[in-house]
């Protein structure tokens, strides 16, 4: 099982294909819900592509080691949003679903603590084969459960001090 290392370009292209995927799927919502830090990037293109209110739910499981060994999954008490009341009809958007737990996880969560929401779907860039999820839309499928190395990884072991003088 070889890493899998994406560029911005993929990233971006990915990202296309997500949305082209979802438009011909037909599949009408209101509110698009980015599940953080992972989704925030696909989730502002999807908000921007659709003109559709973007809120934020912060997660948190991947945190030791620049982010590669899960720990407990915590889910944010409050969502974020700009748009005075949640939409009903929901996609939930994250980068990729690996193990599945948070996607499963945030799922079964959020018509609980925000009954209004009447249909919910996912939408993910990556959908591993380990994963006990299966999103409702994905671009590409991973049989071989791969690492992925995606373009603003660099960010997590980088610290202000390690930013060029000639930036």
């Amino acid at each position: 099982m070889a890493d899998l290392h994406v560029t911005w370009d993929q990233y971006h292209k990915q990202t296309e294909r997500l949305a082209k995927q979802i438009h011909e799927s037909g599949w009408q919502f209101n509110q698009l819900i980015c599940i953080a830090r992972g989704g925030l990037r696909v989730g502002d293109v999807l908000s921007r592509i659709y003109d559709l209110p973007l809120a934020i739910l912060s997660t948190s499981s991947y945190t030791e080691k620049a982010g590669t060994i899960r720990g407990e999954l915590i889910i944010a008490d409050q969502m974020t949003m700009a748009s005075g009341r949640l939409g009903d009809r929901v996609l939930l958007v994250d980068d990729l679903v690996d193990s599945g737990v948070t996607l499963e996880a945030v799922t079964r969560t959020l018509p609980q603590r925000y009954p209004q929401v009447t249909a919910l779907r996912t939408a993910v860039l990556w959908y591993k084969a380990c994963s006990v999820f299966k999103p409702d839309y994905f671009v590409e499928y991973l049989p071989d459960n791969p690492w992925i190395h995606q373009p603003f990884e660099i960010y997590d072991t980088m610290r202000p001090k390690d930013i060029p003088a000639d930036c």
